[in-house]
């Protein structure tokens, strides 16, 4: 049975279920942040998925990649299935500006993060789940 990592339960917030992965928004508003977690328990690595998930895991990472770099008008996108802190498997969708306050160096334990308000919630929630109606289930 998967359960969600308690860290990326609290912080993150829930969009919705793609057919293998939860998708979740990093909850500070400092860099939009995206993280798939294939559903599946006792996953550490991407190899030790099945083949057909593994593509269904690029699947969803380059239609939500794509999805990011156009409505988010990205500079960079870094992507990343680090497991330092976190060891279930999870794959991280990072927007970077040239401008942002990370910029150029990782995103990781550079700030601390300053949590999205409910309006900036809804308005991410919304258009990734009308791009994605049709493979997005929402939470």
């Amino acid at each position: 049975m998967f359960i969600l990592n308690e860290k990326l339960a609290n912080d993150c917030i829930i969009i919705g279920s793609f057919p293998l992965s939860l998708l979740l928004l990093m909850n500070d508003s400092q860099y939009p942040w995206f993280i798939l977690v294939p559903q599946q328990e006792n996953l550490t690595e991407i190899y030790q998925l099945e083949m057909d998930d593994q593509h269904q895991l690029l699947k969803e990472s380059c239609d939500l990649s794509k999805y990011l770099m156009e409505n988010f008008n990205a500079d960079k996108l870094n992507l990343g299935a680090i497991g330092n802190i976190v060891s279930q498997l999870h794959f991280h969708h990072i927007v970077r500006y040239k401008n942002d306050i990370a910029w150029p160096s990782p995103v990781w334990g550079f700030a601390k993060a300053k949590p999205y308000d409910s309006a900036q919630i809804s308005h991410i929630k919304s258009g990734i789940i009308d791009s994605f109606e049709a493979d997005l289930t929402p939470l």
